[in-house]
């Protein structure tokens, strides 16, 4: 079997209550033949049977997870063996513990590992069998702060480009403040240019309106820092294309996420969006938080 007659195949995977329904209807929505809480035994016989199904079953997704029970076990071995016949890559979906119990307390269940404990006891129980799952994972996604459409959007838009691309590539501004984002793959501080902050006609505008955007990369080092970091991803963003990573999200942060990083990453965006084989999306994390 050669490379490209590999059967293509994700598996979704990740804590409980941080979207991994949404995720499965996403994927279905784009033509993904998707089956739900799968035991990680079956996914050999799943791709067998895809395969024997040739065009019919291009793409499959499958939702594995803690309800398998003791089945999960063997997760982390299926999985590998898995790669070396297919083209299989696994998403991990997490969230905050406090997001994860008002979502399990909105739907009035009980987390699948609490037993006599309470919710968090669960979430505490689930990270630790997880934590080696999320580490060996090919995309990491935090939908702390995402609803379910917003979530839905994330999907279509990560693999909807993949026809036409060879490395999605999400450029995310963020603000330090809040905390550094968890499901990223580099971060650039640019917390070394002035803050527009403290300009006061600027203070209430956003790295999205021109004056602050002109004012940012009129700053000693702001294109130096944009030119060699742009000509510094293009090797990093070829060589992802070669070993098939079909997803990267680069975070630029600032203080508080509105002037600075939103600037600075639509011009990084601009930039390496030129690049051969990659499609651009932009996401502000922060923007409007304060």
């Amino acid at each position: 079997m050669t490379e490209n007659d590999k059967q293509e195949m994700l598996i979704v995977t990740g804590m409980s209550g941080a979207g991994r329904s949404t995720v499965a209807n996403a994927l279905e929505d784009l033509g993904w033949y998707v089956v739900d809480n799968l035991p990680p035994q079956m996914l050999r016989p799943l791709v067998e049977l895809a395969g024997k199904a040739g065009t019919s079953l291009p793409k499959i997704a499958a939702v594995v997870d803690i309800r398998g029970r003791d089945f999960f076990a063997d997760f982390q071995e299926i999985v590998q063996s898995l790669r070396n016949s297919s083209q299989l890559r696994v998403i991990f979906l997490e969230a905050r513990d406090d997001v994860l119990v008002r979502r399990f307390e909105s739907v009035r269940r009980p987390h699948p590992l609490q037993g006599d404990g309470t919710i968090l006891d669960g979430i505490d129980a689930e990270r630790t069998r997880l934590r080696a799952v999320r580490e060996s994972c090919d995309m990491v996604i935090d939908t702390s702060d995402l609803n379910i459409h917003q979530l839905a959007t994330t999907i279509s838009e990560r693999f909807a480009a993949e026809d036409a691309a060879g490395v999605h590539v999400t450029v995310m501004s963020f603000g330090f403040k809040y905390g550094l984002p968890t499901d990223v793959d580099m971060v650039a501080d640019v917390r070394f240019l002035p803050n527009p902050f403290w300009v006061p006609e600027l203070r209430s505008h956003t790295g999205q309106d021109p004056e602050v955007r002109d004012y940012v990369l009129a700053q000693e080092g702001a294109l130096d820092f944009i030119e060699h970091y742009s000509l510094a991803l293009a090797p990093v963003l070829a060589g992802y294309q070669r070993e098939n990573k079909r997803h990267a999200t680069i975070a630029i942060g600032c203080t508080g996420g509105k002037h600075r990083s939103v600037a600075m990453a639509r011009e990084l965006a601009r930039r390496i969006g030129d690049l051969p084989g990659v499609a651009i999306s932009l996401k502000n994390r922060d923007l409007g938080r304060e």
